[in-house]
């Protein structure tokens, strides 16, 4: 009985990194991406506020705020990583091998993969949506009039500060359109990925040339599935009432179906080159950085 005892007790802490490990990974893999990326997600920021092209904002930003300018917010960008992206690609790998028992070991079929990538996606963003908001809070602060400036220290004191002057729900402000997209974009993301990685092994890739394929296939996916999300969040959060006080839509539904009807369906993939610069090199830096990590691990018995 006691050979047992101490048998179960060693395999807890196996058990237990089991469970832990695909959302640790997860995290640090998004934190690392989001560390090479920030800046070029600070100069977008400014460009979607009206401060001119990149090489305009670029040079204003040099200029008058110095290089630190560019990883403002920095904090809240980690946080996000820490929590949204620690959830999704954590989520989505425990679905996945869960499926996969079920399936009897044998390869997902590409649905069973994106119905998986649609709930990671839809928990990672109701779980990171508060730190998203003091992330774009925070990028857009030195934007505003002195008056008008929050002054957040950092992520946290930026939390803090919207539940006691807004509420707690006020975290949550425009989770609904942001977890919506989340879902198409990590379906894209996430189904892709295994997918491609699967195929190019078949086909007799290496490991190294197998992610780099599947990251870059994975990152245009992940734009493409978003992007009509994205336009419809965009043109509810910047309508202004009309002159007889009402609003062009009422919804992103009506929103969408106004386009729709009035533009054609191509009319939700305007900017779409843009639009990938933005989101595919985050995909991509963190999938090779996820790769990195599960190597090291491997490499000391993890």
């Amino acid at each position: 009985m006691a050979a047992v005892a101490a048998a179960q007790e060693q395999k807890k802490p196996g058990q237990l990194w089991t469970t832990v490990k695909p959302f640790m990974n997860g995290g640090l893999a998004g934190m690392g991406a989001t560390c090479v990326i920030q800046p070029v997600d600070m100069i977008k920021v400014r460009i979607q506020l009206g401060q001119g092209t990149a090489s305009e904002v670029t040079k204003t930003m040099l200029k008058n705020e110095g290089f630190a300018a560019f990883y403002k917010g920095l904090s809240a960008g980690l946080l996000r990583q820490a929590t949204y992206t620690t959830a999704r690609l954590g989520t989505f790998r425990v679905l996945t091998a869960k499926a996969t028992a079920a399936n009897d070991g044998k390869p997902l079929p590409l649905y069973q993969k994106a119905l998986c990538g649609l709930t990671a996606g839809a928990i990672g963003a109701s779980v990171g949506s508060p730190a998203d908001l003091a992330l774009i809070r925070m990028q857009a602060d030195a934007t505003l009039p002195l008056a008008q400036r929050r002054n957040y220290q950092n992520a946290f004191h930026a939390l803090y500060r919207i539940g006691a002057d807004e509420g707690v729900l006020a975290l949550w402000k425009g989770a609904g359109p942001t977890v919506t997209r989340a879902m198409a974009l990590n379906m894209g993301m996430l189904a892709s990925y295994d997918q491609t990685a699967e195929i190019l092994r078949e086909m007799g890739f290496g490991d190294m040339p197998s992610v780099i394929g599947a990251s870059a296939v994975s990152g245009f996916f992940a734009s493409a599935c978003s992007l009509p999300f994205d336009f419809v969040k965009t043109q509810i959060q910047k309508m202004q009432p009309g002159p007889d006080g009402k609003y062009p839509f009422t919804g992103s539904v009506d929103c969408a179906m106004q386009t729709l009807k009035a533009h054609g369906p191509l009319k939700f993939y305007a900017g779409f080159g843009t639009y990938c610069v933005r989101i595919a090199p985050h995909v991509m830096m963190t999938w090779l950085f996820l790769n990195q990590i599960q190597k090291f691990e491997k490499s000391i018995g993890l």
